[in-house]
């Protein structure tokens, strides 16, 4: 299930575009989208919140607070569903797409007709579209990119909600069952970026009073099948979780099994009957006896099959079993590792809490240091300036001891343009503790000029850390097109940390990327980008990331001491 929050969000956002497609105050739409945000950031569960409360939170006015009462007791709010239905439903299927505007796709159904995404690319094929106000060959380029994007995606969904829901559910089938062993395997334990669907294990001699438990739960919208062994269901976001339950004397091997990847798990049946055994869900058996070997634990069963425990974010058939076998596993960060974050945002920019919630809730983490990064002046819609950021300075170095085990950076997260050049000139730079600088704009450079962008900033003794550094965000902006081994050259060459960007729509670097720069001796910043004291948790899925890259403790400069991080920051040529 969603959570409270997430729900009122993207209803709010909702009526932000219905009101903007039916030619309502831009001002107002602007505020149900400003509200939208404030809610899906806020730390409290709305849930439990009356209208005064409600209206604490920025940006939520009167009008607002009562819609929100209102749905959270109803589940309705009348002034929605009657914008609703002003707007026909082929223009709200539109909106699916991640390039398309409310006003677009409204002018879209009524000059052409367009009532459906196949009707829309029909219309772009026959070029139809040339003729009205407003487009042109690139809007119809965006268009098939958004497309594109959104097919790619499928039904797929982000890991951070697969494992919230994933989470839940095991919670709630422990409570309900009383079960001892209930586990989440899969992608989902993988940590791959996104998901199709979730499979949950059990173990319990008797599977009937689980599958009774797993189809009455209030996530689950529709039972897909029914049997001892396997149940599906489709929860009330449309997501399919699988159950299944395995006797309690297979649970490590029923968890090595379902928790794949596919090809991994061939890997592993590989040695298994070159050895002459045989490996299944139920265990590891004698091939020519039936004896069963090893079932109970995952470590069990690798140790029987001649290897060490493999991590699941590691069973992708990238080698692991090999290096396994050689004795050459990494020893892999985690989350516990990290001593701080380098990438962070305030109310002072696009942040929704303030600098002392942020700061106090990065405290409340066990952080050694925190980094208040906020946008530099370039990304315009911020309106920084050298005065607000002096003034932010000030306060953070006002603020420095609040907590006395938890230092402070003062940073901020330029804008590299199209050239490579970034915000601010060198000696006010001088002045910050980090520098984290991202890409926010002309995404559709060729391949030569988006590689030498990337290159000269690397180049600039005042960055840092290259953020977010392919620019994607998963289902609604692909990755800038770039030479990456001559960016992982040029990051190794001049001292420039990669960012594995913790964003759960963003996850970037890519696993397979991390990979990559690894062996070009890169380092790496596990940041949250968090704008919101809610997202600084979300580090947990970087972490995902930098594993499933193979990295270590050594390879992340924010799990590094103060001191040490320090001289990394006082970059070659400064």
């Amino acid at each position: 299930m969603a959570r409270p929050n997430e729900e009122v969000e993207a209803l709010l956002r909702e009526y932000a575009d219905l009101i903007e497609i039916t030619g309502g105050d831009a001002f107002k739409a602007r505020a149900y989208e400003k509200a939208a945000r404030a809610i899906g950031g806020h730390g409290a569960d709305v849930s439990r919140l009356d209208a005064a409360a409600l209206r604490e939170i920025p940006g939520v006015g009167k009008s607002i607070a009562e819609k929100v009462t209102e749905y959270l007791g109803t589940g309705h709010v009348p002034a929605i569903e009657e914008t609703r239905t002003a707007v026909p439903a082929g223009v709200r299927d539109l909106l699916t797409i991640p390039t398309l505007g409310p006003r677009k796709a409204m002018t879209l159904h009524q000059e052409l007709g367009v009532s459906s995404v196949d009707e829309l690319v029909a219309a772009v094929h026959e070029g139809r579209l040339r003729d009205l106000k407003g487009f042109g060959e690139k809007t119809e380029e965006n268009i098939l990119h958004g497309v594109d994007l959104m097919q790619q995606a499928g039904d797929r969904i982000l890991l951070s909600a697969a494992t919230e829901l994933a989470e839940e559910t095991v919670a709630a089938l422990t409570e309900a069952t009383g079960i001892e062993r209930c586990a989440y395997a899969g992608s989902t334990r993988r940590m791959r970026e996104t998901i199709g669907d979730i499979d949950l294990l059990v173990a319990a001699e008797d599977s009937a009073p689980v599958m009774d438990a797993f189809v009455r739960l209030p996530q689950t919208a529709e039972t897909v099948v029914r049997g001892r062994k396997k149940t599906s269901v489709r929860t009330t976001r449309g997501l399919q979780v699988d159950l299944r339950v395995l006797p309690p004397e297979a649970w490590g091997a029923g968890l090595q099994y379902f928790t794949g990847s596919q090809a991994h798990n061939i890997a592993t049946r590989t040695i298994a009957g070159r050895a002459g055994l045989k490996l299944s869900e139920y265990g590891l058996f004698d091939a020519e006896s039936g004896e069963r070997l090893a079932a109970a634990t995952e470590e069990e069963v690798y140790e029987r099959l001649g290897l060490p425990w493999i991590p699941p974010t590691l069973r992708e058939d990238r080698g692991e079993v090999a290096a396994a076998l050689r004795g050459e596993l990494p020893e892999l960060v985690t989350e516990d590792d990290l001593r701080g974050d380098l990438h962070t945002h305030t109310d002072l920019t696009d942040g929704i809490s303030s600098l002392t919630e942020m700061v106090d809730a990065a405290a409340a983490r066990g952080y050694a240091y925190y980094a208040v990064t906020d946008h530099a002046p370039n990304l315009y819609m911020q309106r920084m300036t050298e005065e607000k950021m002096l003034a932010q300075r000030e306060r953070v170095r006002e603020l420095d001891g609040r907590h006395r085990r938890m230092r402070l950076l003062h940073g901020t997260e330029l804008n590299i343009d199209a050239d490579g050049a970034v915000d601010w000139p060198g000696e006010f730079l001088d002045g910050f503790d980090v520098c984290v600088a991202s890409i926010h704009s002309h995404f559709r450079l060729d391949r030569a000029a988006q590689t030498r962008r990337l290159i000269r900033a690397c180049e600039n003794p005042h960055v840092n850390v290259i953020g977010h550094p392919s620019a994607r965000k998963i289902g609604h902006r692909a990755p800038i097109d770039a030479d990456y081994d001559a960016v992982f050259e040029a990051c190794a060459r001049t001292g420039t940390a990669l960012e594995i960007n913790s964003h759960p729509d963003r996850m970037d670097l890519r696993d397979e990327q991390v990979l990559r720069a690894r062996e070009f001796g890169v380092k790496f910043a596990i940041d949250s980008d968090a704008h919101s004291v809610t997202h600084l948790p979300h580090v947990r899925y970087g972490v995902g990331t930098a594993q499933r890259g193979w990295l270590g403790k050594d390879d992340v400069i924010n799990t590094w001491p103060l001191t040490r991080l320090r001289r990394f920051l006082r970059k070659r040529g400064r």
